[in-house]
């Protein structure tokens, strides 16, 4: 007798949510590899869809429980003339077929792969996991603030759900004993006085009446001491504080010179759009401009930024100073956390490269939080030797070559991996 449990509790729209978010999680690595396979064979416009995963049946089991049928039993199998308990079976002869990845039945019956379809925001999610923009912190409250509940000790009106019920029996009790302390100790002094007059013959009958009238008017007195008092009761008193919240702005700039052909412009886009999808579902107050710069740097759209063909010749500075002023003009360091992305083909005037070295190094990088640069083209021309210089005195600076675009998921994950997850 065999048991299979399986949790069919139903979620929104009568699906199972929770049992194919367990399955989501179980079958983690084999979901993420097969993310990765599906990204490096999407076009730039084909990124942001859903997939379908094929796992073999084999690693989809659930676990069962089963009851053996216990003791030690024999059993006759019918039709058996060649084989008597206790002889040794010969292997088969005949040469090793290779194992299918289903199971064959000669009944037309077997498992084959099993085949589901991610969704899209499932996609992306597994697609952006354990990303983040390193360095970001709260710098300050923002247009519309957050506010988070902190504890402010106990006051006595509130609601009662935040009733204090130990400190208002406490308070209670504190009340009783201040309000009854006198007279109960005038009360053990009249009664150890009557005990006396009782013990004494010659005690008058008036006298012990009016000392038991005195008594029970005392008694009297003490009950009329309310045991829980409006005023003994506590709320716990909780307020709002603003707290800060994290602005970020990130500056996409690419290249678009005559030097960058289709491939090196996709290439990049790629990339660009990779980073614009994971900005955009991870963080809600975030800022993104655009630059395109051929000789002359300018802030476009993000439609123009991905599919205008707009070229020319190359002067990298030129982005890197529109950046500069931008940041400047519109994002206070102390107010932004400020990020750049670069991607270019490394082809630069000789002179100029070496004046983007100057700009970053005095003007871009002391404000950023991070700065990534992404050369797509294998040869190391003037640029990338001038960024190198960097990369070897700052942290907070990356800069990694790809060449195809089966690299740029995997370059995308190393440059924006959550700090936790890289250590």
């Amino acid at each position: 007798m065999r048991q299979q449990i399986i949790d069919r509790r139903l979620a929104g729209k009568n699906k199972s949510i929770g049992n194919r978010e367990r399955f989501l999680r179980r079958h983690r690595d084999q979901i993420r590899e097969a993310v990765k396979r599906a990204v490096d064979g999407r076009g730039i416009r084909e990124i942001e869809k859903g997939e379908d995963i094929r796992i073999p049946k084999r690693d989809i089991a659930e676990p069962i429980f089963g009851h053996g049928s216990g003791g030690k039993r024999e059993r006759v199998h019918p039709g058996n003339k060649d084989y008597l308990q206790g002889d040794r079976i010969a292997r088969p002869k005949g040469g090793a077929g290779g194992a299918g990845r289903g199971q064959a039945s000669d009944s037309g019956e077997g498992d084959d792969d099993f085949v589901f379809h991610l969704t899209k925001e499932e996609f992306m999610q597994v697609f952006f996991d354990d990303l983040a923009l390193p360095n970001l912190e709260r710098t300050q409250l923002a247009d519309v603030p957050e506010y988070k509940t902190h504890r402010a000790g106990l006051t006595s009106d509130g609601n009662p759900s935040n009733l204090h019920v130990l400190r208002s029996m406490r308070g209670a009790l504190g009340r009783r004993l201040a309000l009854g302390t006198g007279s109960r100790r005038e009360l053990r002094e009249l009664e150890a006085r009557l005990e006396t007059l009782l013990g004494d013959v010659h005690a008058s009958a008036a006298e012990i009446e009016a000392l038991q009238q005195e008594i029970a008017d005392l008694r009297a007195r003490l009950d009329r001491i309310p045991y829980l008092d409006p005023i003994d009761l506590r709320f716990r008193n909780r307020v709002r504080v603003p707290v800060p919240s994290a602005k970020a702005v990130m500056f996409c700039l690419m290249d678009v010179s005559g030097s960058m052909d289709e491939s090196r412009k996709d290439l990049a886009k790629r990339f660009f759009i990779l980073l614009y999808l994971f900005l955009t579902r991870h963080y809600e107050r975030i800022d993104i401009v655009f630059i395109r710069h051929h000789t002359q740097a300018q802030e476009v759209d993000e439609q123009n930024f991905f599919h205008s063909t707009e070229t020319g010749g190359t002067v990298v500075s030129s982005a890197l100073e529109l950046m500069n002023d931008i940041a400047r003009a519109r994002y206070p360091r102390n107010e932004w956390n400020i990020y750049g992305a670069q991607a270019s083909d490394g082809d630069n005037w000789h002179h100029d490269s070496g004046r983007c070295r100057s700009l970053l190094a005095e003007h871009l990088l002391p404000m950023c939080r991070y700065y990534a640069y992404l050369q797509v083209a294998e040869e190391e021309q003037n640029l990338w030797d001038e960024y190198a210089l960097l990369a070897a005195e700052v942290r907070h600076f990356a800069m990694r070559k790809v060449t195809e675009a089966a690299q740029i998921y995997p370059v995308f994950r190393e440059l924006f991996k959550k700090e936790s997850a890289a250590a």
